[in-house]
């Protein structure tokens, strides 16, 4: 899937396996999420491209969403990660990004958006309800990942659940 943005020349689509490497670099570089390994991003590309999405201005990768459909709750899609490149923040990409991943065709029969968020992570917190108030549905939090669940000095994620999606 291809959608035109004419004011930025922005382009989203889902990720393929030779994207990989630009995940890898594109999280790095933002430089505000966790670094996994080079292979974590090259499995999403390629086993879980469908449910990754990308978007790119003028051919530059610029900002990806890395999701999948869980096989214990398929009804949900989660966000893993959402990363923007330094040079296009403050322009609404995220939120714009998260639209389009749930029009991909492996995304859009979800029945609920789901995703952790760590307390201290104000502008996730914000996104994400941003985009329930604008979708009129509700944005529940509840306690999941505590801190003890971490096995290192790793703050609570509780998760956020969005929905029901039409």
């Amino acid at each position: 899937m291809t959608t035109n943005r004419t004011e930025t020349s922005l382009t989203f689509r889902p990720a393929t396996l030779e994207d990989g490497s630009a995940l890898w670099r594109l999280i790095r570089d933002a430089g505000t999420l966790e670094l996994n390994s080079s292979y974590f991003y090259l499995v999403f590309a390629a086993d879980f491209g469908d449910t990754c999405l990308l978007a790119e201005q003028n051919g530059e990768v610029v900002g990806a969403l890395i999701g999948f459909r869980s096989p214990r709750d398929p009804e949900s899609a989660f966000v893993w990660q959402i990363g923007v490149a330094p040079s296009m923040r403050g322009q609404g990409l995220a939120k714009k990004m998260l639209r389009a991943w749930l029009e991909l065709p492996a995304v859009k029969d979800a029945r609920w958006l789901t995703a952790t968020i760590s307390e201290d992570n104000i502008p996730s917190t914000r996104l994400f309800q941003s985009v329930a108030r604008e979708l009129g549905v509700s944005c529940d939090v509840q306690p999941h990942f505590t801190a003890e669940s971490f096995p290192d000095n790793h703050p609570a994620e509780p998760l956020f659940r969005i929905g029901p999606l039409a």
